[in-house]
């Protein structure tokens, strides 16, 4: 069994959000989002260690509130950087040579499934680099920054990218030694030659960025419970 270090980015400024208290803090099913997330690796016995990457807005809050529950399974709160690519490369020099894959999921991705985690890590264990991607079923427009339509593009081949991204941990390190500021991390490791394939999931694997995409999640996290 490949051993896995996990990185949860959770140090995004949640501008869009909107809400008097960030967006890692808000309950679903009882519990802050960003412990959801962690609650989906605390307990695999292939993840061998796990580092929660917070800004300095909400690190004093995790801390004072949460900090015997994540010192309780073994995760090693991190400062986040001004960019996502800079928090996950700070994590990236803590991660421990055990691992042999590192995975890197949103804190704001809480409805992930044990399945999903099971599919990513084996794909990325037998080729060294994978992700979670939706395919894209609607009709896809590119609009003009005024709102009107500028063309309409094929969707055959497109994937909406998603998270855990899963690569082995020479790839990853060698791809931000590299590499600049990224969307995400599989833009890194292509960019330095090495392939990343998709893993199919689907649209319940929620990224939270509003206050909708957050009631969609609760409506998917109670769903997911029955």
């Amino acid at each position: 069994m490949a051993k896995v270090s996990v990185i949860i980015p959770a140090a995004g400024s949640g501008r869009r959000f909107g809400a008097r208290e960030s967006k890692i803090l808000q309950p679903i099913g009882g519990r802050p989002v960003f412990l959801r997330s962690v609650d989906a690796f605390a307990a695999r016995e292939d993840v061998c260690e796990i580092q929660l990457v917070l800004s300095a807005a909400d690190a004093g809050e995790v801390a004072r509130r949460f900090a015997g529950e994540l010192k309780a399974v073994g995760v090693r709160l991190i400062a986040g950087g001004p960019t996502r690519s800079q928090s996950v490369r700070g994590a990236l020099a803590g991660v421990s040579e055990d691992a042999e894959l590192v995975c890197v999921h949103d804190a704001v991705r809480p409805c992930v499934r044990p399945e999903w985690i099971d599919a990513v890590f084996a794909q990325a264990h037998r080729t060294g680099a994978a992700i979670l991607a939706c395919p894209l079923h609607g009709t896809i427009k590119r609009a003009r920054p005024d709102g009107v339509i500028a063309e309409t593009l094929c969707r055959d081949g497109l994937w909406e990218a998603q998270t855990p991204q899963v690569f082995r941990r020479d790839i990853l390190l060698a791809a931000y030694a590299r590499g600049t500021d990224a969307t995400d991390d599989a833009e890194l490791v292509q960019a330095g030659g090495h392939p990343v394939t998709v893993v199919a999931c689907d649209r319940r694997n929620v990224k939270i960025t509003t206050p909708a995409d957050l009631r969609f999640a609760r409506a998917v996290f109670d769903s997911l419970q029955q």
